[in-house]
């Protein structure tokens, strides 16, 4: 029984929620964007820095960057010049396709590659659990069930989401169904259309011979 609840919450969580982490290389007067589906009133977060060439020593000022976070109606919900790291958290107030730019302008002093980290949460995994729980000094169970919670309401709110979506992908073949049958209609007419006139030329042409 354990079994199948941890199960059950795991994959809840992957799809509820998404997680990017990664490294990129990002090179002199050239950006990178990176995107990410993000249903409405969804929480994001998101962290990055430029990995030190040289630890131990300030990063220099040739390696900073600069991040732009954009919603799909190109609304900047963060942005951030000439900085070395940064983070970002807010919620979706639109839904779809979330892009997060990162570029270096291009200088003589500026090097020809520097590294990034990125990571970018939403979902479920946008909250920071650990400090849910020292806050509220919840007990273990209370804890897993306020997680477990969080999970359930937000597979919900996606198979709402995902119901509208069929409905509007029902919606547009219906519309294109009927396109399609008007437009095989006209052009059955069309050609029947010709094929009469050209059946009435004929005959007005052998008429005129008198070969009929």
């Amino acid at each position: 029984m354990s079994n199948s609840i941890l199960l059950l919450a795991i994959l809840t969580l992957a799809l509820t929620s998404f997680v990017n982490s990664m490294r990129f290389d990002l090179q002199m007067g050239s950006t990178k964007c990176i995107s990410e589906d993000i249903k409405i009133n969804a929480m994001t977060v998101g962290k990055y820095s430029v990995v030190n060439p040289n630890e131990g020593y300030p990063l220099p000022d040739s390696h900073k960057i600069t991040v732009k976070v954009s919603s799909p109606h190109s609304n900047t919900n963060h942005y951030a010049e000439h900085v070395e790291s940064g983070n970002f958290a807010f919620t979706a107030p639109e839904g779809g396709d979330y892009t997060a730019c990162f570029w270096i302008p291009s200088s003589r002093m500026a090097p020809s590659t520097v590294t990034i980290e990125f990571e970018w949460r939403s979902g479920v995994t946008a909250k920071d659990w650990s400090k849910v729980a020292k806050k509220g000094q919840l007990e273990i169970m209370e804890f897993e069930l306020k997680k477990l919670y969080d999970a359930v309401s937000s597979i919900h709110d996606e198979m709402f989401y995902l119901r509208e979506r069929e409905e509007e992908m029902q919606d547009l073949n219906k519309a294109t169904n009927s396109r399609m049958f008007t437009f095989g209609f006209l052009s059955i007419l069309v050609c029947l259309s010709v094929a009469g006139m050209q059946l009435w030329h004929l005959k007005t042409f052998f008429e005129r011979k008198k070969l009929l």
